[in-house]
This record gives structure tokens, sequence and C-alpha cells, in this order.
């Protein structure tokens, strides 16, 4: 008998050893052979995107077949066209004026952390960017997403085999367990996390550098210059896209009194019930646990689900549950992340109080993400880029879609940065770029010798550098 954790952490050093290997061959492969092998998996992706949907919605019980489709498309052909012009191996840039050469380096061994929510896209997208960089990666799966992660590896692996390169380049533990997955992150080089924020501090934490991604708490400012239809109908394509499990998805909507009701009207006309008195309190009681964490039991799932849940009725017909809110912070659920068909809604009297109610979102669990505005006028648009300490502002566009790159010019990723306000590395959406070092070799520019002035007992004169170096150079190879 071994005990679990022991196989785990000894299955995480097993990994990493094979992985070691495979990247020291891949890593003498020129731009073409990667690339070409990219694409082999972005085109194996594209074919398995329904089934490993189907297989992640069965496995976990979150989201929507067609949606959790869309996302794997997005994270393989959609990547694909993003990176394949992208110089990611051997040199990147000379510039023969300034005499300087930028070279792509590796980071060598890559430890991929997956969440249950958007497993089978996040598997498919961490793989490519990491490989496109010339790394190995070995995934840690939540252990409710075992089996759909499994299969993604599976067919990368498959590619890779038939490319004729080492398989061992994308591989996942078995026995995902919390010592494995430490130890994991402490023999790699390089740690991709995409999770909790337990999940996320613990690789930070671990020793080892690491790209990590915080939470999202994204507030919609529906402002009064806006188009209300337009900016409720993107808010509903965002928030019940795979039922609003991408962490992008918005939260809370922030509106101004003047345009209040219309804005109310017209989400109940989208399918949003506006819950009160005791209903209200019934769903209070099935958001979250006792600790005051998100209920897992109502993630990715749709409004239905969640009324049945929480043992009231509603009509066939809605879509989202929503709660006209006054306070935000511990005691007040809908005002924080909620992965699933729950969004609050705020009153204030103009943009600047709206920017403080925003501001307040965000540092109740979302400081650093993302915030989305719907309005037409630039003035306002331009102060919340300015204030709001977000990485993305998110302009008359679906919150998850513009976030993840599919409505904007954004790059598409599955790993979305929070930068240092949001405990992250990096800011960015992560690409294979934020994969490599990049080695730098600088030749003289032929100035004049570096002269320096240094006085003595008569005055001053003037000392060569050179000179007195080629002469200290010269004593030491007389001295051997």
């Amino acid at each position: 008998m071994v005990d679990k954790d022991l196989l785990s952490i000894q299955e995480a050093r097993s990994l990493v050893r094979a992985a070691k290997k495979a990247q020291a061959e891949f890593g003498q492969y020129d731009q073409e052979r990667v690339d070409s092998i990219i694409k082999a998996i972005a085109d194996a992706a594209k074919e398995q995107a329904e089934p490993l949907a189907a297989l992640a919605v069965e496995e976990t019980g979150f989201g929507i077949v067609r949606d959790k489709k869309a996302k794997n498309l997005l994270a393989s052909e959609g990547l694909y066209e993003a990176i394949k012009d992208m110089k990611t191996i051997g040199v990147l840039n000379e510039d023969k004026e300034q005499k300087l050469v930028e070279i792509a380096v590796p980071m060598g061994v890559i430890a991929g952390i997956i969440p249950s929510t958007n497993p089978t896209s996040t598997t498919i997208y961490k793989s490519i960017i990491a490989l496109k960089s010339g790394n190995a990666i070995v995934f840690t799966p939540h252990p409710s997403a075992k089996a759909c992660i499994g299969k993604s590896v599976a067919m990368i692996r498959k590619t890779l085999h038939e490319c004729g390169a080492n398989e061992d380049m994308v591989s996942v533990m078995s026995v995902p367990t919390i010592q494995g997955s430490g130890e994991l992150m402490k023999v790699v080089d390089l740690i991709l996390a995409t999770g909790g924020p337990g999940m996320v501090k613990a690789a930070y934490s671990s020793g080892t550098p690491a790209l990590g991604v915080g939470a999202g708490n994204v507030p919609s400012f529906i402002e009064r210059s806006a188009d209300v239809e337009d900016a409720v109908t993107k808010i509903f394509s965002s928030k019940t896209f795979d039922n609003g499990t991408v962490c992008a998805s918005e939260q809370a909507i922030v509106t101004e009194s003047v345009i209040a009701d219309k804005v109310k009207s017209t989400l109940i006309a989208h399918g949003g019930y506006f819950l009160k008195g005791e209903e209200l309190e019934q769903v209070k009681r099935v958001m979250e646990r006792a600790n005051g964490s998100m209920n897992p039991d109502i993630v990715g799932r749709d409004a239905g689900y969640i009324a049945s849940l929480a043992g009231i009725s509603i009509p066939a017909n809605v879509r989202l549950l929503i709660s006209d809110e006054k306070g935000i912070g511990p005691n007040y659920p809908f005002s924080k992340e909620k992965l699933t068909a729950l969004l609050g809604f705020y009153v204030v009297e103009d943009w600047q109080e709206a920017c403080e109610t925003c501001h307040a979102l965000l540092e109740n669990g979302g400081i650093g993400h993302s915030l989305s505005i719907h309005s037409t006028n630039e003035e306002v648009i331009r102060e919340f880029g300015l204030r709001k300490p977000v990485s993305r502002i998110l302009v008359n566009t679906p919150s998850t879609q513009g976030a993840v790159g599919i409505t904007t010019s954004l790059f598409p990723s599955f790993t979305l940065g929070c930068g240092t306000v949001g405990g992250s590395s990096t800011s960015d959406n992560v690409t294979p770029l934020n994969l490599m070092n990049i080695r730098r070799v600088a030749y003289d520019l032929g100035n004049s010798p570096c002269e320096v002035a240094a006085p003595d007992s008569t005055g001053s004169e003037t000392i060569d550098v050179n000179a007195i170096t080629a002469m200290i150079v010269k004593q030491l190879k007389e001295m051997v």
C-alpha cells in the first residue's frame, strides 16, 4: 500500500523528469517545425471541440455544451490564427544599426494549473502557448474535472506522437492531490496558474516563478448616454455564456437613476427576474457556504436550477436572477463574484458615484481584473480608464467575450492577468511571449575609449581606462 499523497508527489517528479528530457529535444526544433506541430494540435482540438465540451459538462455539471465548444474553438483555431506568424524560436530580432540581437529562450517545464470551470479550453490553450514558445507543460487538474482534462491531454499527446515529437512535452497528473500539486510547483521552471485565490496564492508562495490570475468581480456600468437595449442584450449574452463560468463575466450592473427604470424594464424583458422578500433570502441561503465562500453547487448553473435548489418558483423564461442591492461587502452575497446566473443591481445618481461604487465592488474580490462600461460619452469612458484599478476596460461589448478576445482586439486567452494590484505578476492576456526569456547579444558600438580624470599630487591627469585594463590583463597572464 502506498499513500495517495506520496504517490502523487512521486508522479509529479517523474512527469517533470520526463518533460525536461522531452523539452531538451524539442528545443532543437526550428520555428517551422514548431509551428507545424502547433497547427496539428489546433486542428485536432477543433475536431474534438464538441465531444470535449460535452464531457466537461457531464463530468463537472458546469456550463453549457454549446458554449464550452465555442471556448474550445477559441483556444484552438482562434488562438492559432493569433499566433501563427509570431516569432518564438531562435533569433527574434536583429538590429544591425544598434548591433543588438535578441534570441528567444524557452523557460523549460511549466506547471499548468487547470480549474473545473473551463477545463478543456484552458488545457488546450495552455498547451499551445507553452509549445509555441518551446516549453513542455505538466498539468495538475482539478479533481472534479480530471477525466475531461485527461482526455484533452491524451488528444494532444497523440498528435505530438503523430508529428514525430516526444509526447512527454504535454502530460497530466493522474493522481492529483494538494501535496502532489505542491511538489509539482516546486520542481518546474514556471507556474501558469488559473484557479481560485487559494491555488493562485499557493503558486506565488511556492518559490518558483509564477504567472497567476486573481478572481473577477466585474461591475458593468450602464451610463445615461448608453443604448440601453444594446447594453442589456450584450450583458445577457455574456452573463449567460456557459452559465457565467468565465471569471470575466458581469457580476453586478451599476446604472444611473435617470435611466434605472428603463434598464430594469429591459432586463425583465430579456428574462431577468428581480428577487424580493423571502425569495431573495432563500436564494441568498444557497449562494454561499458557512465560511462565506461561493457554494460550488450553484456554479455554472442556470436560473431554473438555482431557483429549484433554493425552493422557489420562477417563470419558465427567466434567464438571470437579480437582486436590488444597497450594500457592498462580506454580508452582501450579490456584491461578490458569482460564477452563475446571479446578478447584483445598483442605482447611483451620476457617473462619479458609479465610479466609487464600481471601485468598491472591485475591492470586494475583483481588484485588477476587468470592468465593463456601456456609454457613448468618451470623457466618462476615459475617466474610468484613468481611475479604475483593473487590467481591462471593456467598452460597449459583452464582458466575457470581450475580455477573452472574441469581440475585441485583446489577445485570445484563458489566463487573464490582474497586475500587481490584483496580486498577479502580469496584467496581460497571457500569450506565448509571456513564456520565454530573451537573451540579448550586444556588440560594442565603437565609441571612443572612456577617459576618467583622476587627481594626483601635482594636479590632475587623464587616465586611459582601456590601456590600464590591457596592462592588468598582461600582468595576470605573466603570473600564470
